[in-house]
């Protein structure tokens, strides 16, 4: 899904937090930003994001980044082009129940097919957790 506009500067054009992606509105995460130098997705802590222990979820984490990873990339990518993961990897930092989580997410290589990027999570200032990525970029399949 492909509603965000390239503006000359190479950023997203939005007048609010851009959320396009279905999974990312079920759990209510947003995207703050998106240029050429990162992506900013947010997330909230609620009870729906929390495990047994009363601390969120890892693959709420691993949504974040996940997302915050892609959209990072798709700001590198043509508008025919798409990318799917191929790996990610997390090191859970700290334990989380409440406030915001905040992922920063940045492109490290971009080959014509393969990308590497890295996100950091924090939440309230405070490291959550590092995690790096691994993305196939593809063409889009004709409609």
């Amino acid at each position: 899904m492909r509603d965000l506009q390239h503006g000359k500067d190479g950023s997203m054009s939005s007048n609010q937090p851009i959320t396009y992606s279905p999974f990312a509105k079920v759990v209510g995460l947003t995207i703050n930003s998106l240029d050429k130098e990162q992506s900013h997705c947010v997330l909230e802590v609620s009870e729906r994001l929390l495990n047994v222990n009363g601390t969120v979820h890892g693959g709420a984490i691993y949504t974040l980044v996940d997302v915050g990873m892609g959209s990072a990339l798709y700001a590198h990518m043509a508008e025919n082009e798409r990318c799917t993961t191929i790996e990610n990897k997390i090191n859970y930092l700290a334990a989380v129940n409440s406030g915001v989580l905040s992922c920063r997410s940045k492109v490290v290589h971009k080959t014509r097919r393969i990308a590497v990027l890295e996100s950091e999570i924090e939440c309230n200032g405070e490291p959550v957790a590092r995690a790096t990525g691994t993305f196939y970029v593809t063409q889009a399949k004709p409609d």
